[in-house]
């Protein structure tokens, strides 16, 4: 593919609800383009699109891909992302390598669709452009102007169609596009150009149509009111001035799989989608004779063919001999070979000009997120904005010695994925992987297996509870062993009290006296009693709260050692634990739910089930979502998000952190204490 000047590239991320056609329709703009041989199937995973195992085996999109294809005299990058919620990653990179976002829509569509609601908000909070695809109209009980009505009600007059359908006796005949006025009817997606027809509903959105373009220039309103036909060149200059300033977004109807009306979708996005020379941010001109900046927007890790970045240029050029810096580690950073993306398919590329999209190979230190710039000449490009993960496994890997397998594994996977966290918990042993949702976390386990060759198997995480106690208790620990030659003896009484302040433990000595235990003896009864509160005796579990005040004891001259005086303090927790009124204290975190109006007594209800205490509740400083403040236990909030995301259809999100311990109640002791002990039975 030849090079191209950023004033004939068009990056368009292509977004919107789960399951509406988003690849079909992408494959039916490549194979009409010529940039493939062969119309991709999603059913029959032969797709170009998506390509990796794991969307073939789902028949879903799990990861953005990129396509470019030529078309009009330009270069269209088409990003394709996922439409699953667990896969919103994909929206933040496309979104965030696109100046345009092309929202896919069913032709049934009664309610907007939530995904269609998030690809709005993405695009809109990094301000680019937006047009809908009205798909998949080739299907019975399908209805464009039903649609259009729907989105209407969502983003209001600035929906402007600009190609719709004739339909007769319920069945549409041709595609009508408003811009050149002209019909069309598709056999297999080949257009043969009809009669213009006489109908109402094509005739209103006529009316639709010009009034949209009217309002992006004042000079065009005023022609409007006085009753004035526009020109072409009016027409074309009202709906690019519009479109790039979000006053006018185009409603395309079009159906993917026959591929009817795909070639006037790709004749309007050649001919009106912002070009990349709006990609220019934060000062930085879009010029591919500037210093060089570059927003690396995807990490690709594979264990065979190696790590691959992708870049957004927005100036200069990326070559394979460039000098390049990275904004995040501040060193240089070796550039490996440049390739053009089709799928799972590279071609070498000489090197990536501004506004254009590439990938390098092999690039040592640079992730996702990360700007490349020229020596000299610094500039920090904005982040991708990836959701946080919220939802939680312990990995339990089912060959033991294959942890380290599982680290490395993931380390990779997180180059590759930013809404996937990884950690050791120290407290309970466990690794731990969080992301957006269970189908995301299984997607996760899939590809350590196919990529790393390790099989594991996803379980609730054990909660880092802690133990205290609630009665003073005094105690004599004492150590005596004879066992020829130097004997071991220590003595000590040492009382253990409730401490509330802000350390875990508390340990004082000033309350010897005459010697009875010698000073330099301290530090090893200190010793011993913290190895001790390091696993509580009545669950396993780390004790804090607690003082322990050394009062009296007793010592021989010869037999005393410093670990005879560490193994009596041992004797004395021992023996006063027990009688001090052990409890046991569970995490509290403070939550966070943004969620509509509407769902707010179903989230409540659902957080007094998990012993939660609300706060507050409110508006929030998002549109159309209302904030829901409360405590909850931690142990209680396994499944919320899976909640959230059933109750709100996708709309809700939350924050969750700790705050501090409390008492369990006694059902949930009894219960952590069960665990604790099949648990040490099963070790």
């Amino acid at each position: 593919m030849k090079a191209y000047n950023a004033k004939d590239i068009r990056n368009i991320a292509l977004a919107g609800h789960g399951d509406r056609g988003k690849t079909t329709l992408a494959e039916a703009m490549l194979y009409i383009a010529k940039a493939t041989d062969r119309l991709g199937r999603v059913a029959d995973g032969n797709t170009v699109l998506d390509f990796d195992a794991e969307e073939k085996r789902r028949t879903a999109s799990v990861s953005t891909a990129v396509a470019p294809l030529e078309w009009g005299g330009c270069k269209i990058n088409l990003l394709d992302t996922p439409g699953m919620f667990d896969f919103a990653g994909g929206i933040a990179e496309g979104v965030r390598a696109a100046e345009c976002a092309l929202i896919v829509v069913g032709g049934n569509m009664e309610k907007f669709d939530v995904g269609a609601e998030k690809a709005l908000k993405a695009a809109d909070k990094r301000g680019i452009a937006k047009m809908f695809a009205v798909t998949r109209l080739d299907t019975e009980q399908n209805d464009f102007y039903r649609t259009f009505n729907t989105i209407v009600a969502q983003v209001g007059a600035s929906a402007c169609p600009m190609v719709v359908p004739q339909i007769v006796d319920g069945k549409i005949v041709s595609y009508v596009n408003l811009v050149t006025n002209k019909a069309y009817s598709y056999t297999y997606g080949n257009a043969n150009e009809i009669a213009m027809p006489d109908d109402d509903r094509v005739n209103a959105m006529r009316d639709i149509f010009t009034e949209a373009v009217a309002s992006a220039d004042d000079e065009l309103m005023e022609k409007f009111f006085e009753g004035e036909e526009f020109t072409q060149e009016e027409i074309v200059k009202g709906l690019k001035q519009g479109i790039v300033d979000g006053s006018v977004v185009p409603v395309f109807a079009c159906a993917g799989y026959t591929m009817d009306a795909v070639d006037m979708l790709l004749d309007c996005i050649a001919n009106f989608a912002p070009d990349a020379t709006n990609a220019g941010e934060g000062g930085v001109e879009c010029d591919e004779n500037g210093p060089l900046a570059a927003i690396c927007f995807k990490t690709v890790a594979d264990p065979f063919v190696g790590k691959m970045s992708y870049f957004k240029v927005i100036s200069g050029k990326l070559t394979s001999d460039a000098a390049a810096v990275n904004s995040r580690t501040g060193e240089p950073e070796r550039m490996g070979k440049l390739v053009t993306v089709r799928g799972g398919k590279q071609e070498d590329a000489a090197c990536i000009p501004a506004g254009d999209i590439g990938a390098a190979t092999k690039l040592a230190n640079t992730v996702t997120g990360d700007t490349l710039y020229a020596p000299k000449n610094e500039v920090i490009l904005d982040p991708v904005s990836f959701p946080a993960p919220c939802f939680s496994m312990a990995v339990n890997v089912r060959k033991k010695g294959e942890e380290e397998k599982v680290a490395s594994g993931m380390v990779r996977l997180c180059e590759e994925d930013p809404t996937i966290k990884f950690q050791i918990n120290k407290e309970t042993r466990e690794q731990v992987v969080s992301g957006l949702g269970e189908q995301h976390l299984d997607v996760v386990k899939s590809k350590l297996k196919s990529k790393f060759g390790v099989e594991v198997d996803l379980t609730v995480p054990r909660v880092a509870y802690r133990e205290t106690i609630r009665k003073v208790i005094d105690k004599q620990g004492r150590h005596k062993k004879q066992s020829g030659g130097h004997g071991q003896f220590g003595d000590v009484w040492i009382r253990f009290e409730p401490y509330m302040g802000e350390e875990d433990f508390v340990f004082t000595s000033d309350e010897v006296v005459g010697g009875a235990v010698p000073k330099n003896f301290f530090p090893a009864v200190e010793k011993g009693l913290r190895d001790c509160i390091a696993k509580g005796l009545i669950a396993g579990y780390p004790m804090v709260g607690i003082k322990a005040a050394l009062h009296d004891g007793s010592y021989h001259p010869v037999d005393s050692s410093e670990m005879a005086f560490k193994t009596a303090a041992a004797l004395a927790f021992k023996a006063a634990i027990p009688e001090a009124q052990p409890t046991i204290l569970e995490p509290v975190g403070l939550l966070k739910v943004y969620m509509p109006e509407s769902k707010f007594g179903d989230i409540m209800g659902d957080i007094t089930k998990r012993r939660g205490r609300v706060i507050g509740m409110g508006p929030s400083d998002e549109p159309a979502l209302q904030e829901f403040v409360a405590e909850v236990p931690m142990g209680e909030m396994g499944d919320f998000a899976t909640v959230l995301r059933q109750v709100t259809q996708g709309r809700g999100h939350f924050t969750f952190e700790f705050v501090r311990y409390e008492d369990a109640p006694m059902n949930v002791q009894q219960k952590v204490i069960e665990d604790a002990k099949a648990r040490m039975e099963e070790e």
